[in-house]
């Protein structure tokens, strides 16, 4: 009894995939094979963009073209990834997608895992629903990852459920354009739901996930995450799972449909730029240099905390609720390194506004 859970955009994702699979399977005796990228964004990884089996060691053959990521398996330097500490810490399988020979690579990936596995269910998730946006939305930063995985499971002989975890929580499409998009209700997540989890929500970096989670505990209000400072409704509909029909999300992603034929990642690239105005990968590249020429804030009391006061009182008049570690650690000019530091230090100074895995910033001071 096997069953494989497809995380659409890497990242967090897969630890929301490991949350699902505890609340609609059970998963106390057997667990899912979550298949993910190894896309971590740069405050993990340095490097622009996903990381393929080349970027491993210690990787290892599930099937001709799919490999598992153990936790004794490292990134080669200077690439990171938060794999194989979830492959420690979480009882599931985590394989790799390699999106090295584009959409055409990935669906080999597939077909071979499913071949491997026959799995009683076969689920695509994606954590906030950009999977389902057409390309020209305004507010969509990161459609190539969610594109690939969807290109590659419409063309794989197997019945596959595509699920949207959080409507709206990746701050890429608006909860009103996205709900009359969605199926049914399949699992509204809970408390104790996040459990499986609550070690991985200590340390990863995923503000979707972390939001998702967060709401499943029953916090409410406005969230501030990115580098961009974008504000992300916490709401009863945050916590939710919903069904849609994989046909009519590809029948909307023209970027999905356009690179269901690449055969490599940088041809997916060109077409992304073509259709959606820009490549995600390119952005990292360009934040990636901005990143080499600045020099982190230190980690010192006397001064972070007066930048954390200003911080607040501006994110509170902007009706703001809540934010991200990740997000203070950018926007108090932080290295991605400082980031379970500067965490550690506000839950000391103040349990009270740590509303896990999130910040609190209440209302007046």
């Amino acid at each position: 009894m096997t069953r494989l859970i497809v995380a659409a955009g890497g990242g967090g994702d897969a630890v929301a995939a490991a949350m699902l699979d505890a609340a609609l399977y059970g998963g106390d005796c057997d667990h899912a094979v979550i298949l993910t990228y190894a896309w971590d964004r740069l405050l993990i990884d340095p490097v622009p963009g996903p990381r393929g089996a080349d970027n491993f060691t210690g990787l290892q053959p599930l099937t001709p073209t799919v490999r598992t990521v153990p936790a004794t398996a490292r990134p080669i330097a200077p690439a990171g990834s938060t794999l194989p500490r979830l492959a420690a810490e979480l009882p599931h399988t985590f394989a790799l997608i390699d999106p090295k020979h584009g959409a055409e690579g990935i669906t080999r990936q597939l077909t071979d895992l499913i071949a491997h596995l026959d799995p009683t269910s076969v689920d695509l998730l994606d954590v906030g629903g950009d999977i389902l946006a057409r390309g020209d939305e305004p507010t969509l930063k990161s459609p190539l990852a969610d594109a690939l995985t969807l290109a590659a499971c419409a063309q794989v002989n197997a019945p596959i459920r595509l699920l949207i975890a959080g409507p709206g929580l990746d701050g890429e499409l608006p909860p009103d354009d996205l709900r009359p998009l969605l199926g049914p209700l399949v699992h509204t997540f809970t408390a104790s739901d996040t459990e499986p989890i609550n070690t991985a929500l200590e340390w990863h970096p995923s503000e979707a996930t972390g939001m998702l989670a967060a709401t499943a505990r029953g916090v409410r209000g406005t969230c501030q995450v990115r580098d961009a400072g974008l504000p992300v409704p916490l709401t009863d509909e945050s916590p939710t799972v919903h069904e849609v029909d994989l046909d009519n999300a590809l029948s909307r992603n023209e970027l999905a449909r356009a690179i269901a034929s690449t055969t490599t990642l940088d041809e997916a690239e060109v077409l992304s730029r073509e259709i959606c105005g820009f490549s995600e990968i390119d952005y990292e590249r360009n934040k990636a240099l901005w990143l080499k020429e600045q020099h982190p804030t230190k980690l010192d009391t006397e001064t972070l905390l007066p930048h954390l006061a200003q911080f607040e009182a501006e994110a509170r008049s902007r009706g703001i609720t809540h934010t991200t570690f990740r997000h203070l650690t950018e926007a108090l000019s932080l290295d991605g390194s400082q980031r379970d530091d500067l965490r550690q230090l506000l839950i000391t100074r103040h349990p009270d506004r740590f509303a896990a895995p999130l910040w609190h910033i209440p209302a007046t001071t």
